[in-house]
């Protein structure tokens, strides 16, 4: 195989499809990466602003060429103004996602949704008590409309607090609010990012930026967490089940279904339209032997930890599923999507069909999603993929024989039960130093890097040292893509973890969810924080973003250093042309919320910054 394929990733089934790829004269993102070949150096250090039409403007790092915009902003301002509008754009997407659940679960309790259901009351009623919604006696109908109406109100309120943000320690409620960026409503933090940076604001870039961990905030303790909840209380809390990841999963002798994005709102009526036993003869009538739904993305981790639909892989996997030549469906909903798959699938056989009106792609298929007909239009959606079987050319089927066994599905609820009902265990395994610490790894793919490199070599770098990873994402799939996401993988870790995993049944690497789902960890280190009596700042945890790529993600990275959290990224963000901006990220932010962040490309040096600082933060707590 070609040394330029194997460069591109490290799992087997991609480089399979990237061969076949290259032989077939198909293009992927890797591909379009090499023709982007030299980026613009002045993007790539965020020293170029486009907010204006006296612009673009652009600075020289090198001080040869102009120091400031027409307007007269400095690089100080131009890279604050360019991370925080990455930050409004994550917080908001995150947020609108929360929204739509939100939404979805109010027409729910009034009757008005076709096939959704109150899956789990207890968490219902337990939400509530927590709003301060009297739930005792009451009707979960009821109980619901009234949590779905507070959920909603917060995104629109004009002064806090966000209910959510009130689960950290003390300690760090004080602290947000000292600095002033206790967030008070969700759109209102996102819409005072984009007043701020409109030309001739805000150029302060300490303001800024203390501006954009309060909007970050509130998507983490806010729309994310909210989203997380509320999928909860209508889907079900995840419990650890047995699924399986990678391309593998596709069936030969079946009608495949790739379900891609990130709302489980479609997705979950999905899976129940594929059982419909009118649906599986029709599947049988044309000739497969039944119906497979695969995941791709955040939508696939949902169906996953829920349901145990396989895993058909992350981010860099969308077009090469599609290249299989199996997929009768490629069913998408809103983000990390490339246009390009409209193009791609007509390549082939299989549809590519968009559901969210927020997400319309030249080319698609476009079968609008509605919670009112919601049941309906998953039938709609299954039938055309069913009837659309025949049209596969059986001769260009190549489906690489790769797959992995995983255990997913380790809600906060789920750990706790493992534990016995009581964080003691893990405490005591964490005094002990059988556990060393816990570190959050996340994020996405991205094609700078040889794909699932970063995620898988840091992750076993970790658990080596004793060091229990928990992931979300396009991670949590690179782990289970390479057989980290079972019990079985303990043999790979440190003794003090391996007994752990032993005793309990667990694996070293813990599937969360999705990326909302970073909001079960904030919910365990807030946990974890208030039984030792102490900050989140203070615990021997850390954050890894290894391979990441969107505005999503810098919002993530930014709640999480907010929160008081460690966070090593493994790609280089647009804030270089500002050693100011660069140096409060990675040094002076610290000492303002106790989290700071790294960049460090190579996992392995990564594990160590990461090593280092958990044995720092236990010296501090006498461990």
């Amino acid at each position: 195989m070609e040394e330029r394929i194997l460069r591109r990733s490290v799992d087997p089934a991609s480089q399979a499809m990237l061969s076949l790829a290259a032989r077939q004269g198909l293009e992927t993102a890797w591909d379009r990466l090499e023709k982007q070949q030299p980026q613009c150096g002045f993007g790539e250090l965020g020293l170029c602003c486009r907010h204006c039409n006296m612009g673009p403007c652009r600075i020289d790092p090198f001080g040869e060429g102009p120091a400031r915009g027409v307007c007269g902003a400095t690089a100080d301002t131009m890279v604050a103004r360019g991370l925080l509008r990455a930050i409004a754009a994550g917080a908001a997407a995150h947020s609108d996602h929360a929204r739509d659940v939100a939404h979805t679960l109010k027409m729910t309790a009034q009757g008005k949704a076709g096939g959704y259901e109150i899956k789990n009351e207890a968490k219902l009623r337990r939400l509530a008590a927590e709003y301060g919604i009297p739930e005792a006696g009451r009707p979960k109908e009821e109980v619901a409309l009234d949590l779905a109406e507070a959920a909603l109100g917060e995104f629109g309120q004009q002064e806090g607090p966000i209910r959510f943000t009130r689960r950290a320690p003390p300690k760090r409620v004080a602290l947000w609010e000292k600095l002033g960026i206790d967030p008070r409503g969700i759109d209102r933090e996102i819409v005072e990012i984009m007043h701020r940076t409109h030309m001739g604001v805000d150029h302060d870039y300490i303001n800024l930026i203390l501006h954009g961990l309060r909007a970050s905030l509130a998507d983490g303790w806010g729309g994310s967490m909210i989203a997380t909840e509320l999928q909860d209380v209508l889907f079900g809390v995840p419990q650890p089940k047995r699924a399986e990841a990678n391309l593998g999963v596709l069936k030969q002798d079946q009608v495949n279904i790739i379900v891609h994005g990130h709302e489980p709102i479609l997705s979950e009526m999905i899976v129940a339209a594929a059982e419909d036993p009118e649906l599986v003869a029709l599947a049988k009538q044309v000739g497969a032997e039944g119906i497979n739904v695969a995941g791709i993305c955040c939508t696939g981790n949902e169906v996953l930890m829920r349901h145990g639909i396989p895993i058909a892989g992350n981010f860099l996997h969308q077009e090469l599923a599609v290249m299989t030549g199996a997929v009768e469906a490629v069913v998408v909903d809103v983000q990390c999507i490339f246009p390009v798959l409209a193009d791609l699938s007509a390549c082939y056989h299989t549809k590519f069909i968009s559901t969210s009106p927020k997400a319309k792609f030249p080319g698609a298929v476009h079968m609008e999603f509605h919670e009112e007909t919601a049941y309906e239009t998953a039938r709609a959606i299954v039938r055309a993929a069913v009837e659309n079987y025949p049209n596969r050319n059986q001769g260009r089927v190549f489906i690489p024989d790769v797959k992995s066994e995983c255990m997913v599905g380790f809600s906060v609820e789920a750990i706790l039960e493992a534990l016995g009902g009581s964080l003691d265990p893990l405490l005591g395994a964490v005094r002990s130093g059988a556990i060393k610490g816990i570190v959050a790894v996340v994020g996405c793919n991205n094609p700078k890097i040889q794909q699932d490199y970063g995620h898988v070599n840091l992750v076993r770098e970790l658990i080596r040292n004793n060091v229990l990873v928990v992931t979300t994402g396009c991670n949590a799939i690179a782990c289970a893509k390479a057989g980290l996401l079972l019990p079985e993988a303990a043999a790979q870790a440190g003794d003090g973890l391996k007994g752990v995993c032993q005793s309990l049944g667990i694996p070293p690497v813990l599937h969360m969810g999705s990326c909302v789902d970073i909001s079960r960890i904030l919910v365990a280190c807030a946990a974890i924080a208030n039984a030792l009596g102490v900050d989140i700042s203070d615990l021997p945890v850390a954050g890894a973003a290894p391979e990441w790529m969107s505005e999503k993600a810098v919002s993530i990275g930014a709640y999480v250093v907010a929160s008081g959290i460690f966070t090593v990224l493994g790609t280089v963000p647009q804030v270089l042309g500002s050693p100011n901006v660069a140096h409060l990220l990675t040094v002076g932010a610290e000492g303002v919320v106790g989290g700071k962040f790294a960049v460090e490309p190579d996992p392995f040096k990564a594990a160590r910054l990461i090593l280092d600082h958990i044995a720092a933060k236990r010296a501090a707590l006498g461990l």
